[in-house]
C-alpha cells in the first residue's frame, strides 16, 4: 500500500512512519521541515499541508493519506478549516484519509450524554483550548461531503514509549481502565492506524486505549 502520512515528523506520525515501513508499505512523510529518507521505501517531502493547491499530487499518488498535524500554541483554531481544505483536496483525488485527532468528540466513561470536553475529570481548563480544535475538527469530518475519511480519537493521554504489540478498540466513549486512567503510546497508536488502513472497518469513529494485558 502507498500511504502518505501528513504530520510525519510529530509524534504520532513518526510512529505511523515506522510501523507502515515495518509492514512493508511504502511511505511518504510530509511534513514543513522533514529530515533525510533513511529507508528505500520512505520518501520525504516538505509541504506546507495549510496549501491545498499543492496537496493534489502527494494525494493522487497515495492509496491512504493520514493526517496527523498539530499546530503550535496559538494556532489551534486554525486546525479545522486546515482540515476541511485537507478533505477538499482528497475527495477531489478520490483518496480515503484517516485522521489522527483528539479524544474531546468521546463520550464520558462516567457519563454517556456528556461529551469528554465537557467532563473536568478528563479535560482540565487548561487542555480546553486543544480540545475545542479537535471536537471543531471532528465537526467538519462529519460534516464534509467526502464520505472516505476514519477519525480516530486517542485515549485521554497519547504519549511517548514503547510498541508493546496490543491496544485494546472501542467506538465513541472513552476507554479506560480498572482505576479510570486511559493512554497509549504513540507506537501502539500506531499499530491501529494501519490496521485500520490494512483492513478498514467502515467506522467513521473510533478509539483506542492501551491493553489491559499491559
Amino acid at each position: 500500500m502507498r500511504i502518505a502520512v501528513f504530520g510525519g515528523t510529530g509524534m504520532a506520525g513518526r510512529a505511523v512512519v515506522t510501523e507502515a515501513l515495518t509492514r512493508g508499505h511504502t511511505v511518504t512523510a510530509v511534513a514543513r521541515r522533514p529530515p533525510a529518507p533513511d529507508h528505500g521505501r520512505l520518501s520525504v517531502l516538505a509541504l506546507d499541508v495549510g496549501r491545498t493547491e499543492d496537496l493534489a499530487p502527494v494525494l493522487t499518488a497515495a492509496d491512504a493519506a493520514v493526517l496527523a498535524v498539530r499546530l503550535a500554541p496559538g494556532s489551534e483554531h486554525l486546525l479545522a478549516p486546515l482540515t476541511h481544505g485537507f478533505l477538499d483536496a482528497a475527495q477531489r483525488c478520490g483518496t480515503r484519509v484517516l485522521v489522527v485527532g483528539g479524544s474531546a468528540p468521546l463520550r464520558s466513561p462516567d457519563d454517556a450524554g456528556r461529551l469528554l470536553i465537557d467532563d473536568p475529570a478528563y479535560v482540565p481548563t487548561e487542555w480546553k483550548t486543544i480540545a475545542q480544535a479537535s471536537l471543531d475538527q471532528f465537526r467538519v469530518c462529519r460534516d464534509h461531503p467526502h464520505d472516505a475519511w476514519t477519525y480516530l480519537s486517542p485515549p485521554a493521554i497519547l504519549e511517548p514509549g514503547t510498541r508493546t504489540g496490543g491496544y485494546r478498540r472501542g467506538r465513541t466513549t472513552l476507554l479506560t481502565d480498572g482505576t479510570g486512567d486511559s493512554r497509549i503510546t504513540a507506537p501502539d497508536l500506531a499499530l491501529a492506524v494501519l490496521d485500520e488502513l490494512e483492513n478498514p472497518r467502515g467506522e467513521h469513529h473510533f478509539t483506542v486505549a492501551r491493553s489491559l494485558a499491559e
